[in-house]
């Protein structure tokens, strides 16, 4: 869950409260609209975050998940530091997000 932003664990806390408050077991007719309502948002937030992108494709993508330019991504992936990270074959390239992010943390250190 490291990879998740700060927007993305305070919606999955207002979930764990708003399903804390109501279980399973709550017939809908005893929600409120309100309560209705704030459900089927952090549902569909919650539905969102999990199923975010798990890869990136190319240098444009390794660009954008570093935050560098084109060149500089492939700098860095030129250097080996992410080569558990990406899969090649021929021009085309994935970058597993997750790993690669925990290659750059790990050769900071």
């Amino acid at each position: 869950m490291e990879w998740l932003s700060q927007r993305n664990k305070s919606i999955l806390s207002i979930y764990k409260e708003a399903m804390s408050i109501l279980n399973n077991n709550t017939p809908l007719w005893q929600l409120t609209v309100g309560e209705f309502l704030e459900l089927q948002k952090t549902e569909i937030e919650l539905a969102l975050v999990t199923k975010s992108k798990r890869y990136e494709y190319g240098l444009k993508g390794l660009a954008k998940l570093l935050g560098c330019s084109r060149s500089t991504a492939s700098k860095i992936k030129s250097s080996g530091i992410l080569d558990e990270a990406i899969c090649q074959n021929g021009k085309l390239i994935i970058i597993d997000k997750e790993k690669a992010l925990e290659l750059l943390k790990k050769s900071k250190e």
